[in-house]
């Protein structure tokens, strides 16, 4: 077994032996305390028409792919929540918990895990604050800008307020400081990511909007330690979504991102490339998988420049693009177009399937040619 391995298996002995090592009376009261959750999922997938930036195309693909996840939260102490998840994924690919059958674990080898969360959370009455590395703590509808498989590390604070009397239900402030890269020196030095938002809801939440504001300071062009230069991004983020029905349930959704960043004076960005930073997305929605039988399906479509986002950040879903060639398994999903298919089915409340389309194209070539890519992706989701 890997080191990585081995440290995950211990951290879940010790948590056992924290459950188990008590008197009954004790015992009792911390297993009320100690709650464990996860979720299996299942893949098979293939990938078509992915035309590479010289021209050729990518071999077609198809692939059955599996995710495990495990997590437990500590809720003992009052106001606290402390809290790790392990998950299964190449701990350099921080997008994708997925492995493929087969795939480098040949001859039916041990698979890799990692921590994936690990956090203390705070909480009085409508003030929450943690820190350590926990899920994305901005108002997001899907996984364009953030992947639902990054969790950032560093420290995060909300503030709700109710305003029953006025125009707005609500209004929740969301802000954080998350580091990407530590260079072991002053703070300012890091490669860092700060974010400020502000969600307001009316009409019983049937409209929410939510401006945000995000700083990445010293980003590699490159992830994994294989970058050639740094650069900032400053990103206006403008997002809304509309609650059109509830029986059955149907959302509108829309997000705007300009990065506000001068790139023009920083000479290693392909000049073609230096005002890509605009992003709009949009989505609609009908139905939810909350109980057996129960249908859901979306549509979304993107248009994402090159620096409206931070691709290895991104989602990764979308297509075949990747840093491969430059050293890291990471995704560069944006510079691209496309649209995103799903239909969903319910087997239970805690079973699902989905099926999801996707087809993108380039904005602008890396090359001689536009890359493009088809993917289609059947699921299935247990949890417990």
């Amino acid at each position: 077994m890997t080191q990585s391995l081995h440290l995950n298996l211990f951290i879940l002995i010790v948590l056992l032996v924290i459950s188990t090592g008590f008197p009954l009376n004790a015992q009792e009261d911390q297993a009320n305390d100690l709650n464990f959750y996860g979720d299996f999922r299942f893949r098979v997938e293939h990938d078509w028409n992915s035309l590479k930036s010289d021209g050729t195309f990518r071999e077609d693909r198809s692939r059955l792919r599996y995710r495990g996840r495990i997590g437990l939260n500590y809720t003992g102490i009052e106001n606290v929540v402390v809290g790790a998840r392990l998950r299964t994924g190449n701990p350099k690919k921080q997008q994708d918990p997925q492995l493929t059958l087969g795939d480098n674990f040949a001859e039916f080898n041990t698979l890799p895990l990692g921590l994936e969360m690990l956090f203390a959370q705070f909480q009085i009455n409508s003030f929450t604050a943690w820190v350590g590395k926990n899920t994305f703590p901005f108002k997001k509808q899907n996984e364009l800008f953030w992947s639902d498989n990054v969790f950032p590390e560093g420290i995060s604070v909300s503030q709700s307020f109710r305003l029953n009397k006025s125009f707005l239900d609500g209004l929740d402030i969301h802000a954080g400081h998350f580091i990407i890269r530590s260079d072991n020196r002053s703070f300012s030095a890091d490669s860092y990511f700060q974010g400020i938002q502000l969600v307001t809801y009316t009409n019983d939440k049937a409209i929410s909007i939510y401006p945000s504001f995000y700083f990445f300071n010293e980003v590699p062009n490159i992830p994994d330690g294989n970058d050639t230069f740094t650069l900032d991004y400053t990103i206006l983020h403008f997002g809304g979504q509309f609650r059109l029905g509830n029986s059955p349930l149907v959302i509108l959704g829309a997000d705007f991102y300009r990065n506000l960043e001068d790139l023009g004076d920083i000479g290693p960005v392909a000049e073609p490339l230096r005002d890509q930073k605009t992003g709009v997305t949009a989505q609609l929605s009908f139905g939810e998988l909350t109980q057996k039988g129960k249908w859901k399906g979306h549509v979304i479509y993107a248009y994402l420049e090159r620096f409206a986002a931070v691709d290895f950040l991104a989602q990764n879903d979308w297509a075949r693009w990747d840093y491969s060639s430059q050293g890291s398994p990471d995704g560069r999903l944006t510079n691209m177009k496309g649209i995103e298919l799903m239909a969903g089915y319910a087997l239970s409340e805690q079973m699902d399937l989905q099926l999801k389309v996707y087809s993108v194209k380039q904005i602008l070539p890396l090359g001689d040619t536009k890359e493009s890519g088809d993917r289609i992706r059947l699921d299935i989701n247990i949890r417990f």
